[in-house]
């Protein structure tokens, strides 16, 4: 089963440089256990397009983000997990190695 851990902040690319290196040193461990699947950074709301392509029409684009928010998705991983604990508990330690509030959601 995969998760997608949501890393939440209310800032982009804030990370020190020892947040860094525990993040790095965390994803080692995911691939050396077979957990990891994907992970990367984002750039800031204020870079999003939206796209509605409801209707008739042609789709309509829009600068900026969806939704104005004090926090953000800043960054996520995708984890493989036998199932929920694991998950969690993997989500735990990426918490402590980010030093931010994470959101797990499993995949339909």
């Amino acid at each position: 089963m995969q998760y997608l851990i949501s890393v939440i902040d209310h800032r982009t690319a804030s990370a020190t440089d020892d947040e860094m290196a525990a993040i790095g040193t965390f994803n080692e461990q995911l691939v050396a256990d077979g957990h990891w699947v994907f992970a990367g950074g984002l750039s800031a709301p204020s870079d999003a397009t939206v796209i509605d392509g409801r209707g008739d029409g042609p789709p309509i684009f829009t600068d900026g983000p969806f939704l104005e928010s004090k926090e953000y998705l800043a960054g996520f991983w995708v984890f493989e997990a036998p199932d929920l604990d694991v998950a969690l508990k993997l989500a735990g330690a990426a918490s402590k190695a980010c030093n931010r509030r994470l959101e797990v959601r499993p995949f339909l």
